[in-house]
C-alpha cells in the first residue's frame, strides 16, 4: 500500500529573494572596479617609481664619481680585461676612473711608459703605431672634463699629440687613444674605453 507523504513547507525564516535595486548594483560595480584598479594600479605604479629611481641612481652615481676624477693606481684586472686596456710594464703615473650608467660604461686610464711599452700596448689592443695620427685629439671634451685631462691651452702638458679611435663590434669596447710624446723617452698615454652593455 502506498501512502502519500505529507507536503512539507519551506522554512519560515527564508529571506524573500528580490531583484537588486539600481543603486546597489552601481555600488557593487564601483567597489569591484576599485578593487581591480588597486590590484593592478599599485604594482604598476611601484614598477614605474622603481624604474625611475634606478635610472636616477645611475645618473647620480655617474655625477658623484665624475666630480671625484682620476684615482691614482691601477684599475683592477677585471676592469682591464672587460674594457680591454692592457697597461704595459713598465708604467708609471698610472691613474684611472670608471663611469657607469644604463646606456654606457667607460674606463679612463692614463699611464706613462717606454716606447717599447707603447708598442706592446697598441699591439695588444689590436692596432699599430702607424695608425696614430699626428695632432689628432680623439678624446672628446666630455671625457676630458670627466678626468681633467688638458691637451691644449693653460695647464696642458707640452708635447706632440698623436691619436686614434679603435672601433670594434659590440660587445667589445671602442677605445680612444691619445699619446703625448712631449717626453721623447717616456710617452704619456691616455685611453677612454667605452662599453655598451
Amino acid at each position: 500500500m502506498t501512502g502519500s507523504l505529507p507536503q512539507q513547507g519551506g522554512p519560515a525564516d527564508e529571506p524573500d529573494v528580490r531583484a537588486e535595486d539600481r543603486a546597489h548594483v552601481i555600488r557593487r560595480r564601483a567597489f569591484t572596479l576599485l578593487i581591480i584598479v588597486l590590484l593592478i594600479g599599485i604594482p604598476a605604479g611601484y614598477l614605474v617609481i622603481s624604474a625611475n629611481q634606478s635610472r636616477n641612481s645611475g645618473k647620480e652615481k655617474e655625477e658623484k664619481y665624475s666630480a671625484r676624477g682620476l684615482t691614482e693606481g691601477w684599475p683592477s684586472k677585471v676592469q682591464r680585461r672587460l674594457y680591454q686596456v692592457p697597461i704595459p710594464h713598465p708604467a708609471n703615473q698610472v691613474a684611472w676612473y670608471e663611469t657607469n650608467n644604463w646606456r654606457t660604461s667607460r674606463l679612463y686610464v692614463q699611464f706613462q711608459t717606454t716606447h717599447a711599452g707603447l708598442d706592446a700596448f697598441l699591439k695588444e689592443i689590436g692596432v699599430s703605431r702607424g695608425q696614430l695620427n699626428k695632432g689628432s685629439i680623439t678624446i672628446g671634451a666630455r671625457d676630458r672634463n670627466a678626468t681633467g685631462w688638458k691637451f691644449a691651452g693653460p695647464g696642458a702638458r707640452p708635447g706632440t699629440y698623436w691619436g686614434l679611435v679603435h672601433e670594434q663590434k659590440e660587445p667589445r669596447p671602442t677605445q680612444q687613444v691619445v699619446v703625448n710624446t712631449g717626453n721623447p723617452t717616456y710617452p704619456m698615454v691616455y685611453v677612454v674605453s667605452r662599453v655598451v652593455p
